[in-house]
């Protein structure tokens, strides 16, 4: 096969989940350019639409969903609606993502801990449920989930971002052996620190030390931008990667090396 067809998402319909901002709207934008119809789902309806355009842009079909995944009866009916739109889904990428950053259990409440745990790990797997059932029938499709470095370390000041992201290794691989018979993929991608709204906290004056430390410990010696992940993702949701499953990928200037 031709080198630059393994990579081609022409035809394919993709889902991105949390993809009016941050890493979601660069892998958004990233299948778009790669010729894929793309569909995002977010809360912030004017963050929607502003990223919308930039999808309408390459060309290619597109739409954007108003849609609060920590709300189950919300799942289906929307990818419902980008079925009847755009047709079945291909690529499933399940960005969406908050995080509390309480400062450790003894300061984390009931209710953060119970909005992470939804956002970050129940909508992955219900979302994964609904979109797998079609994907099997069809006998293809990828799965990205979207970890963090706190997949593999643990974090003194956010337990639940910490105990999402570590849980969807596991779901990852689940998903992947159970769906690997009906030629579907399912991987994770780890970033490391990058730029985005989520991790302005970590670069205010107020967490300097936090941020020293994280450059420290990152030989590439900076932050990471959202397109950077752009690659990573294509090859996951390509047939370049048709016998790659259940892995998980870092990409974070090599801050997991050491």
């Amino acid at each position: 096969m031709n080198p630059r067809k393994l990579f081609d998402l022409s035809g394919r319909v993709v889902v991105v989940t949390g993809g009016n901002g941050g890493i979601g709207r660069s892998l958004a934008l990233g299948c778009a350019s790669a010729g894929a119809s793309v569909a995002i789902l977010g809360r912030n309806e004017d963050k929607n639409q502003q990223v919308l355009a930039e999808l309408q842009e390459t060309g290619n079909p597109a739409m954007a969903l108003r849609v609060d995944l920590s709300k189950r009866d919300g799942h289906k009916p929307a990818l419902q609606k980008i079925e009847s739109q755009l047709g079945a889904v291909d690529i499933l990428i399940n960005n969406a993502g908050i995080v509390s950053l309480s400062g450790g259990i003894l300061q984390e409440s009931e209710e953060d801990w119970d909005n992470v745990i939804e956002t970050q790990l129940n909508a992955v797997f219900l979302f994964s449920k609904h979109a797998a059932k079609s994907m099997a029938e069809r006998n293809s499709g990828k799965i990205i989930n979207i970890g963090s470095m706190y997949s593999y370390f643990g974090s003194g000041v956010a337990p639940s971002y910490s105990a999402a992201k570590g849980a969807i290794v596991q779901l990852t691989k689940s998903m992947a052996i159970e769906l690997a018979p009906h030629n579907v993929q399912v991987n994770a991608i780890a970033p490391g620190w990058f730029l985005t709204d989520m991790t302005a906290p970590v670069r205010s004056p107020e967490l300097k030390e936090m941020n020293d430390e994280i450059m420290l410990r990152t030989p590439a010696g900076r932050w990471g931008e959202p397109d950077e992940l752009i690659g990573t993702a294509i090859f996951l949701a390509s047939a370049a990667s048709d016998f790659v499953t259940g892995t998980l990928i870092p990409v974070d200037g090599g801050y997991s090396i050491r």
